[in-house]
């Protein structure tokens, strides 16, 4: 017995051993395959991935609620990092309940929610924190995201480029005057996009990928939804309905995801009040400016000699500053605009599915008919035989009746046999046309 102990210990110590060697990560393992993949994706380096693991911003281990984020900033920059709720709370100034939605629970759902200092979007592919200063985004390395990365990262190096551009003109100036000319449209171009403020260029980028996501997923659903119909119109079997329920399937799926984005911009559209509160550049100035009244009114108490006409004259300042700032509360026709462009944008794909499920109702209708039709012939055919029975019946209770064993006279003649048989034959025969007529009269045959 100790003997078998020692060598069970010894194996388990060998097992252990290789469990530790084999699954040990190591830098040219997991973290460089990780980084090296971010690193040729143009995103930077990873600051939260370490060599032993996966470990967070300050060099702790990875803890049970830390997950991917990517920070994007003005400016363009970029940052990958890893950390828990608590640390997106404080640096985005939210309550912990609306990071909820961010959760795998509602991975899927449509949620937009503003707060005083952050919006929290949550639109199919796109989960995303949007402050006026940055974006968080969430689980920036999948794969359906990319297109939320590359067109965030492109809009904010043309803005980047084209701050250069202006700084460099006013610095240096243009002697050609084509170039002159050339840059100058650059310029007002960039100037007419820039003029939304940057939590709403990141909304329409957000909106743009998810309305771009959905309707490559109908574009795919109608390639798929045509062709697999028109078999079925063709031939009804049992391959081609499990191919259309399952099709049916992923067309209410579908369905529910679009009605879900456009019901949520229908519900901000309806209140101006929840519009507003989109406004995260506007509420940071206007704080600045009620910082900046509160101490200019501060400095006016303290210095006792000031004139009555300048404190008349900073009391006209502040109300004049406050009622451009209600004004401004009440002005929400940038973002209206922009979600009624996107609002009729689903509804043309939400018409785009509805057009393929009548498509299905239709082709389901035609082949009920088809079966209709097909059970009205068997119908036909079971009366038409119905018919003939009753004649083959009638020859047989004529032929019972002769084969009687009953003296009859008819016994004694020759050569009765195949006249009365004929006879009989012909009887049957001519109530059975006078029957099958009667239906066909009827109609209640084809």
């Amino acid at each position: 017995m100790g003997r078998k102990k020692g060598s069970l210990t010894t194996s388990w110590k060998k097992f252990s051993r290789r469990w530790k060697i084999a699954g040990m990560p190591t830098t040219s393992g997991d973290n460089g395959g990780i980084a090296g993949n971010v690193q040729s994706s143009g995103i930077g380096p990873i600051s939260g991935i370490g060599a032993g693991g996966v470990v967070s911003k300050g060099g702790k281990k990875k803890t049970a609620g830390s997950r991917l984020w990517m920070r994007f900033d003005r400016s363009g920059e970029t940052q990958i990092f890893e950390c828990d709720k608590s640390v997106i709370i404080q640096r985005a100034g939210l309550p912990p309940r609306d990071l909820r939605i961010l959760g795998p629970v509602f991975s899927r759902s449509s949620n937009i929610v503003a707060r005083e200092k952050a919006m929290v979007v949550n639109l199919e592919v796109v989960s995303t924190i949007i402050t006026a200063h940055e974006v968080l985004l969430l689980d920036p390395l999948n794969i359906e995201v990319r297109p939320f990365v590359d067109q965030l990262r492109q809009q904010l190096a043309s803005r980047k480029t084209s701050k250069a551009l202006t700084s460099e003109i006013q610095e240096n100036g243009i002697k050609s005057p084509e170039n002159a000319q050339l840059v100058q449209r650059s310029v007002q171009r960039d100037d007419d996009e820039v003029e939304l403020p940057f939590e709403f260029q990141v909304l329409e980028i957000a909106f743009e990928v998810v309305c771009s996501y959905l309707e490559s997923s109908v574009s795919d659903l109608e390639k798929n939804a045509y062709p697999c119909l028109d078999e079925l119109a063709k031939n009804v079997s049992t391959k081609n309905l499990e191919r259309v329920r399952g099709l049916k399937a992923n067309l209410t799926r579908l369905l529910a995801r679009v009605q879900k984005v456009r019901d949520e911009i229908e519900h901000l559209l309806d209140d101006d009040d929840d519009m507003a509160d989109f406004y995260l550049t506007r509420k940071h100035i206007q704080n600045q400016q009620a910082e900046a009244l509160l101490v200019a009114s501060a400095s006016n108490n303290v210095v006792p000699l000031t004139p009555y006409i300048g404190r008349l004259n900073s009391y006209h300042r502040t109300t004049s500053i406050v009622n451009s700032v209600r004004s401004d509360l009440n002005d929400v026709e940038d973002l209206e605009m922009l979600l009624e462009a996107y609002f009729m944008q689903l509804d043309g794909t939400r018409n785009r599915i509805l057009s393929v499920r009548e498509y299905i109702d239709d082709t389901e209708d035609y082949v009920n008919i088809q079966l209709d039709n097909q059970r009205n012939e068997l119908i036909q055919l079971q009366v038409t035989l119905y018919i003939a029975t009753l004649g083959i019946i009638l020859n047989t209770f004529i032929v019972g009746l002769a084969a009687m064993n009953i003296p009859s006279p008819l016994y004694q003649m020759n050569n009765l046999f195949g006249p009365f048989v004929g006879a009989t034959s012909s009887a049957c025969v001519l109530i059975f046309l006078l029957i099958l007529g009667y239906a066909r009269w009827k109609k209640l045959i084809g």
